[in-house]
C-alpha cells in the first residue's frame, strides 16, 4: 500500500497522483466535450423533445428524428449548398494566401534586415490618408491614387530625406501585431465604404482581400518565431553550394517548416470560418457564410434550436476532421520556440 502513494523514481508519479491527474483530466475532457454532446443530440431531437426537456439518452429519453436534417439539406438545401460553398471557398482560398505572402514576409524579417527611415513612413501614411481624404470628397479613386503617388515621389526626394532615424525588424514585426490588436468594429465602416466603391460589395473579393489583410500578422508572428528556430546554418552551406535565395527558401527552409506552416494554416482557416462581422457588413445574400446564417436562423424564427444545431454541426465538422487529420503536426508546430537554450 506504500507503494501506491510514493514513487520509486523523482521522475515518474506515484500511482495515486497518476490516478487523481486522470480523474482529473477525464472530468475537464467531460467539461469540454458535453456542448458538442448536447448539440449532437438537439440536433436528432424533434421540437417537442427540445422543448420538454432536457432529454439527454437517446432511445432513452426521446426518439431520435431526422426532421430537422430533412429541412435543412431538404427544403432549404439549396441555401445551405450555397452558404457551405462559400464558407469553405472563402476560408480556403484566405487562408492560403495569407499563409503565402505572410511567410514571405516571416521569413524576410528573419533573415533580412530593413531600415526604413521615419520620414519616409510617415510620408506614406499622409499620401494615403489624402487619397482617402480625395475619394471622400468624390474625387474618382484612380485619380486620387494617382495623385497620393505622384505626391509621395516627390516627398521622398525633399521632405522625407530630412528625417535620419530608422526603424529595425522588431518595431515592423510590432507593427504588424498591433493591426491584429485593433478590434475590427474599428475599421469595418470604412472596409465598407471602400468596398462600396470599388462595386465588390456581396463578392468573395470582398472577403478574401478583407480576410487576408486582418490575418496577415498573425501569420508574420507565428512563422517569424518558427522560421528563427531553424538553424541559419543550413542556408549558408546552401550559398556556399550555389544555390539561389529562393531555392534555400523553397527546397530547404519550406520542407522543415512543414509542421509550423500547417498549424498556422489551421489557426488562420479557423479564424476566416468563424468570421461574423465583416461578412454581416460585406455580404448580403449571395457571398454570406455559414455564421450568417446560424445567427439569422435564430433572429427570423426565434430559437429553434434543432435547426440551429444542424448548421452548427455542418459547419464545426470539417474543421474538427481537419484538425484530427493534422493532429500530429499542429502538436509539433505549436511546440516550435516553447523551450530555447
Amino acid at each position: 500500500m506504500k507503494s501506491f502513494f510514493h514513487s520509486a523514481s523523482p521522475f515518474k508519479p506515484s500511482p495515486f497522483r497518476m490516478l487523481v491527474s486522470y480523474l482529473i483530466l477525464g472530468a475537464w475532457a467531460l467539461i469540454i466535450l458535453f456542448p458538442l454532446y448536447w448539440l449532437t443530440i438537439t440536433a436528432f431531437k424533434l421540437p417537442a423533445a427540445v422543448n420538454n426537456g432536457p432529454f439527454y439518452l437517446p432511445f432513452v429519453d426521446f426518439q431520435p428524428s431526422l426532421h430537422a436534417w430533412e429541412y435543412v439539406l431538404g427544403e432549404v438545401g439549396n441555401d445551405t449548398i450555397r452558404l457551405f460553398t462559400n464558407t469553405v471557398g472563402v476560408s480556403l482560398i484566405s487562408a492560403t494566401l495569407t499563409l503565402v505572402i505572410g511567410s514571405g514576409a516571416a521569413y524576410a524579417l528573419t533573415r533580412f534586415q530593413f531600415r526604413p527611415k521615419v520620414g519616409t513612413v510617415l510620408v506614406f501614411l499622409g499620401c494615403v490618408l489624402l487619397a482617402a481624404i480625395l475619394t471622400a470628397l468624390g474625387a474618382p479613386w484612380g485619380l486620387a491614387v494617382a495623385v497620393a503617388i505622384a505626391l509621395f515621389i516627390i516627398s521622398l526626394v525633399t521632405i522625407a530625406r530630412r528625417f535620419t532615424r530608422t526603424l529595425g525588424n522588431n518595431d515592423i514585426a510590432f507593427w504588424l501585431i498591433s493591426q491584429r490588436i485593433m478590434p475590427p468594429v474599428a475599421v469595418v465602416i470604412p472596409i465598407y465604404i471602400i468596398f462600396q466603391q470599388l462595386r465588390l460589395l456581396d463578392t468573395w473579393p470582398a472577403l478574401i482581400i478583407t480576410y487576408v489583410a486582418t490575418n496577415l500578422p498573425i501569420v508574420v508572428w507565428l512563422m517569424r518565431d518558427y522560421f528563427a528556430s531553424i538553424p541559419y546554418e543550413l542556408e549558408e552551406s546552401a550559398q556556399i553550394d550555389g544555390a539561389s535565395r529562393f531555392r534555400i527558401f523553397s527546397q530547404i527552409v519550406l520542407p522543415l517548416s512543414v509542421p509550423g506552416l500547417v498549424a498556422t494554416f489551421l489557426f488562420v482557416l479557423v479564424f476566416c470560418w468563424n468570421e461574423y462581422l465583416l461578412a454581416l457588413f460585406l455580404t448580403n445574400a449571395r457571398a454570406q457564410t455559414m455564421p450568417l446564417a446560424v445567427v439569422a436562423q435564430n433572429a427570423t424564427r426565434g430559437p429553434q434550436w434543432w435547426y440551429m444545431s444542424v448548421l452548427v454541426l455542418i459547419m464545426i465538422v470539417p474543421v474538427i476532421a481537419m484538425a484530427i487529420a493534422l493532429e500530429r503536426y499542429i502538436a509539433r508546430g505549436l511546440l516550435v520556440g516553447a523551450i530555447k537554450g
